[in-house]
């Protein structure tokens, strides 16, 4: 006999006008929520309301949603792997079939030299391992991090995010030990506005076709200066574990390094015994055209690479990617977790490479990113859209001011967010700047790019005409 709907979800289904109130009564106050949209079915990039309201998806859980919702592979592959074997627990048992089918797959789409891998369910846990991991082999402890990174809100995760003052504020003392560098935000750097050629440094269209000029880009190399000079004046050589770096810096705004810059980084680690960890949590899993962000860029090769978010395709399963040899130092017992490496979390990440590769979704990454990036470069003829930047469907604009500076108005991406939200796309923000930041399936449509971008100039509209 089926249970009788509970009170909650009996004012739900009533459309109550308590329900809303009454729901969130009984969820943590903490967590951030950007809009009252309720969720209740949905189908490749479109969202069904409770209440019947339908809005296109361009923002994916984040970017989790790597194949959209519900795609036919990933609920035939939960169907199928449920009814065979849920958890085979990692300490319990050597592996189990589901794992091992997904060792296959990464061995085949990973970087050649990345042969062992430890499984979880976050980035954040990820991220907590990698640390572990850096700390272990090299018996070191600082760890490097960069202004505007994002790697999580547990302890350890969260010292080392500068995205945002409200994910760690508060919360003191954090993990000791760790050091920010300054990153390369070429946009607003000063060195640039100053120098008599400045403008042609770094220019609005992306460096994606059909722009095409990313080696035309220059950089006043002050960053990597500051990196260098942090080794000498803050964080020792003989006491640096690690350097920490997403290849396309995520919620802090999608920014793209200058050319040569993660090269530069790789060379200085190799130069000073310090590992090098990139994260893909959630540039990774094709997200930018490429399997991994740092595909994009030369010389970018990792030691610990962390992925997360679309290799499952909204199921949470994470890990990360090393070299064989830095688990010396690290006995067993050391690392671990209930449920890190389920089957059901495995047969899902299988799927999802599996269906990547058939439908062709790199590919489509790339040439729906370059239609979504042109749109967003027209859009800037009309509105104070400064810069608009990333690599296939990791695609971000940023708001200057009306008067035409570089700095946006602030609240300014918000309210574009909440208009085009109201004419039903959903979008996010990024970072501290006035920023938005678009993460569709990697398989939308091109008419569904289209109507994005219908979308958003209408919302355009209603922000910039109104004031």
């Amino acid at each position: 006999m089926a249970r009788p709907a509970g009170r909650l979800m009996t004012l739900l289904a009533n459309q109550s006008a308590e329900a809303k109130g009454a729901i969130l009564n009984h969820l943590a106050p903490a967590v951030a929520k950007g809009s009252d949209l309720i969720a209740e079915h949905a189908q490749g990039s479109w969202v069904w309301t409770v209440g019947g309201k339908k809005v296109l998806d361009f923002g994916c859980g984040i970017g989790t949603l790597s194949l959209g919702h519900c795609h036919p592979n990933l609920v035939r592959a939960v169907s199928d792997q449920a009814a065979k074997l849920i958890q085979g627990q990692q300490n319990q048992f050597l592996s189990n079939t589901a794992q091992v089918e997904l060792l296959d797959r990464m061995l085949d789409v990973v970087p050649g030299d990345l042969t062992r891998f430890f499984f979880a369910n976050s980035g954040s846990e990820a991220v907590e391992n990698a640390i572990k991991i850096a700390r272990g082999h090299t018996g070191k402890t600082n760890i490097i991090c960069f202004d505007g990174g994002f790697h999580g809100r547990t302890m350890g995760a969260m010292a080392l995010t500068t995205s945002k003052t409200i994910y760690r504020q508060g919360f003191a003392p954090l993990m000791p030990s760790v050091h920010t560098a300054p990153y390369p935000n070429c946009l607003h750097c000063t060195a640039r506005s100053c120098a008599p050629d400045g403008k042609e440094w770094y220019k609005l269209e992306p460096n994606v076709a059909p722009f095409e000029h990313y080696g035309q880009r220059k950089c006043c190399n002050g960053p990597l200066e500051s990196l260098k000079w942090m080794l000498e004046m803050h964080s020792a050589p003989s006491e640096t574990a690690a350097v920490i770096i997403e290849p396309i810096m995520g919620e802090g705004g999608f920014l793209t390094p200058p050319p040569g810059y993660l090269a530069s980084i790789r060379k200085l680690c190799n130069d000073n015994g310090i590992l090098m960890i990139v994260d893909e949590v959630q540039a990774g899993v094709g997200r930018t055209g490429e399997w991994w962000g740092h595909q994009h860029f030369e010389g970018a090769d990792p030691d610990i690479m962390l992925f997360a978010k679309g290799i499952g395709s909204g199921y949470p399963i994470a890990g990360l990617a090393t070299k064989d040899h830095l688990w010396e130092g690290m006995p067993a017992g050391t690392m671990g977790g209930t449920f890190g490496g389920n089957a059901l979390g495995c047969a899902v990440a299988s799927a999802v490479i599996d269906t990547i590769e058939q439908e062709n979704l790199l590919d489509n990454a790339t040439q729906r990113g370059s239609q979504l990036a042109q749109g967003l470069v027209s859009l800037a003829s009309k509105f104070p859209i400064v810069d608009v930047r990333g690599r296939g469907l990791m695609v971000a604009l940023e708001f200057g001011g009306r008067d035409g500076g570089l700095e946006g108005e602030y609240g300014t991406a918000a309210k574009v967010v909440s208009a085009a939200r109201d004419r039903g796309l959903l979008m996010l923000t990024a970072g501290a700047k006035e920023s938005v930041r678009f993460l569709p399936a990697l398989n939308v449509k091109s008419e569904e790019v289209d109507m994005a971008l219908s979308i958003l100039e209408q919302s355009l509209h209603d922000v910039f005409d109104s004031a």
